[in-house]
């Protein structure tokens, strides 16, 4: 990890929460789209990713404000993805009800800086395609990403992911089988956490707790945010966080 790439240039406060977010999640989404070969189309109002019928559009708000020809490209894109299309705006500032798309809104979480305790199962960074697989099986299923059912090896982790920089991935394992997964990402200082599953025959076993201590204890020294599931919640205030703002999300019927 260079020193650059551990030095923030945001505020680390509720305030700045979704600024972080919306920056961390744009350095995700572009890993994700370069490793799987799909288009990204970078405005300085939103970032979208381009897929095809399976993985579909992923777009990210950037601003509070986004002026009307970045609003109306959005919209375009929006209406003519391959796939289905996500929208996540952490400003909650951007009205998307013309495009007819469902919305619900979760918290984005932020974590100061500080030791975590050790895992209670074992936690592994992912350097294998083996090991990525099993990952990503653990986060569709986790996930219900019925979009990538059948599954195909690499489709949603392909093997280049793992390769850029900032981007990890972790396993939890319950007596050396994986039964969960989640993604740790650096960028400009700050961390941030993705697909954190566990697979349905480890549920309720501290899974989820171990995936987050472990990838945690990489960047302990520094902020980290994430966006939380009502079911998540309670797991990511007992490890430190505490809600800032809303993220509104919207997405295709």
């Amino acid at each position: 990890m260079t020193t650059e790439s551990r030095t923030i240039d945001q505020p680390t406060t509720p305030a700045g929460a979704p600024t972080l977010q919306a920056r961390n999640s744009a350095a995700f989404w572009t890993a994700t789209g370069d490793s799987r070969g799909h288009e990204v189309i970078r405005r300085g109002g939103f970032l979208a990713v381009d897929g095809d019928n399976r993985a579909g559009l992923r777009i990210l708000v950037q601003e509070p404000d986004l002026d009307p020809g970045e609003l109306a490209e959005l919209s375009y894109l929006t209406r003519r993805a391959a796939g289905p299309a996500l929208v996540e705006d952490p400003f909650s500032s951007t009205d998307l009800s013309h495009l007819g798309m469902r919305t619900w809104q979760m918290p984005i979480m932020l974590r100061p800086p500080g030791p975590v305790h050790a895992p209670a199962l074992d936690v592994t960074r992912v350097r294998r395609p083996e090991e990525l697989q099993a990952a990503e099986r653990i986060v569709i299923e986790g996930f219900e990403l019925t979009g990538f059912e059948p599954h195909q090896a690499g489709e949603l982790f392909p093997t280049a992911l793992i390769e850029q920089p900032g981007v990890e991935v972790f396993i939890a394992s319950v007596e050396g089988v994986p039964a969960g997964a989640g993604v740790s990402v650096v960028a400009d200082g700050l961390a941030s956490h993705y697909w954190i599953a566990t697979s349905s025959a480890f549920r309720s076993r501290g899974v989820g707790r171990a995936v987050m201590l472990g990838a945690l204890a990489h960047v302990a020294d520094l902020p980290a945010t994430l966006t939380a599931s009502k079911l998540g919640r309670p797991l990511y205030e007992s490890l430190g966080y505490t809600v800032a703002s809303p993220s509104t999300w919207w997405a295709s019927a």
